[in-house]
C-alpha cells in the first residue's frame, strides 16, 4: 500500500527544506546612482547598525561607516575585496578609502597589491570625537567676531509686534535643547504632564535635575505623570524635592510642558513606526489657555480623589 502525504505534511516538508531569508541591507553607490543590496545576519546586523548610526552621527557617510566597520572586523583587505564584499563600485570604494585615510581611520599597507587596514574601533571613536571637539572650539572662537559682524550690518526697520508662531522640532538633540531653553527661562510657573517613556529619556538626559534647579529659583512647578511602575521608579529615584507632583491613573495624553503661560512644548507621538522624537513649540495664546485649563482640571480631579481616599 502506497502512503500519500497530506497537504499539511507536504507544506511542513517544504518549509523545512527552505532556508530562512537573511536580512537585506541597502548600500547607495554614488558612482552609478543606484542602491545595491547586501545580505546580513540577524542580531549581528542589528548591532552593526547601532555602530553605523553612531559613526554617522560623528560625521561619516553611510558607505564610509560600512567600509570602516568591514575593515575593522575583517582585517587588512584589498580594495577589490572591499568593493566585492559590500557591492560597491570600485571607483566609489577607492574614493571612500582615500577619505577614511585622510581622517586617520585607516592606513595603507606597503604591499603589492595595495591593502588597507583600519585602526581599532576605540581609537577611531577618539579620533572622530576629537575632530568634532576641534570644530566646536573653532566655532566658539569665531562666535564673538561673527556677532560683531552681525551687529555692524545696517539696521532694517522691522515690526516688533509679538507674533503668535509655532515651530516643529524633530530629533532628540533639537527637542532637548528647546526643552532646556524654555525651562531655564521660566520665571513664575512650569506645568508638566509626562508619559513614562519620556520620563526615562529626560531622566537620562539630566532634564529632571535641571528642573530641580528651576524649583530652587522659586519657580512654581507642578508635575503630573501617568501612574506606572516605570514612572514611579524614576521619579522616586530622582527625588523631586519641593516640586509638587501627582500620578494620573486613567489619562493617556501626549507629554507637554507649559511655561509662564507664554509658551508650550507638546510632544508628537507618531503612529507610523518611526521612533524619531518630535515636538510642537508655540506661543499661540488660545492653545496655551486650553492646555492650562486641561492641566488644572486634571490636577484638581486627582487632588479630590486623593482627599477622598484619606
Amino acid at each position: 500500500m502506497i502512503k500519500t502525504e497530506s497537504v499539511s505534511e507536504q507544506v511542513s516538508r517544504v518549509e523545512l527544506s527552505v532556508e530562512r531569508p537573511e536580512r537585506i541591507a541597502s548600500l547607495y553607490d554614488e558612482t552609478v546612482g543606484l542602491h545595491r543590496f547586501v545580505k546580513t545576519h540577524g542580531e549581528s546586523a542589528r548591532l552593526t547598525e547601532v555602530i553605523e548610526r553612531a559613526l554617522r552621527a560623528l560625521g561619516l557617510s553611510k558607505n564610509e561607516a560600512k567600509v570602516y566597520i568591514y575593515l575593522a572586523r575583517s582585517g587588512e583587505r584589498k580594495a577589490s575585496e572591499i568593493s566585492g564584499a559590500l557591492s560597491l563600485h570600485r571607483t566609489e570604494t577607492y574614493r571612500i578609502l582615500r577619505d577614511l585615510e585622510k581622517r586617520g581611520l585607516i592606513s595603507s599597507v606597503f604591499e603589492k597589491p595595495l591593502k588597507f587596514i583600519a585602526i581599532p574601533f576605540e581609537k577611531a571613536l577618539d579620533v572622530l570625537i576629537e575632530a568634532k571637539k576641534l570644530k566646536l572650539n573653532l566655532l566658539e572662537r569665531k562666535r564673538e567676531r561673527l556677532i560683531h559682524v552681525w551687529l555692524s550690518l545696517p539696521k532694517i526697520e522691522v515690526d516688533t509686534e509679538r507674533k503668535e508662531v509655532f515651530q516643529i522640532l524633530e530629533g532628540e538633540e533639537q527637542v532637548s535643547l528647546k526643552t532646556d531653553e524654555i525651562v531655564s527661562r521660566a520665571q513664575r510657573e512650569i506645568l508638566i504632564f509626562m508619559m513614562e517613556d519620556d520620563i526615562v529619556k529626560f531622566y537620562h538626559s539630566g532634564f529632571l535635575d535641571r528642573l530641580k534647579i528651576s524649583a530652587k529659583r522659586d519657580v512654581n512647578i507642578k508635575f503630573m505623570a501617568n501612574c506606572s511602575q516605570k514612572a514611579r521608579f524614576f521619579l522616586d529615584k530622582i527625588r523631586l524635592g519641593n516640586i509638587k507632583y501627582l500620578y494620573l491613573n486613567d489619562e493617556v495624553l501626549p507629554t507637554f510642558m507649559l511655561v509662564d503661560d507664554e509658551q508650550t512644548l507638546l510632544f508628537i507621538r507618531r503612529n507610523d513606526g518611526k521612533r524619531r522624537i518630535a515636538a510642537l513649540w508655540t506661543n499661540y495664546e488660545v492653545f496655551l489657555r486650553v492646555l492650562k485649563v486641561l492641566f488644572n482640571e486634571l490636577w484638581r480631579k486627582e487632588v479630590r480623589q486623593l482627599a477622598c481616599c484619606t
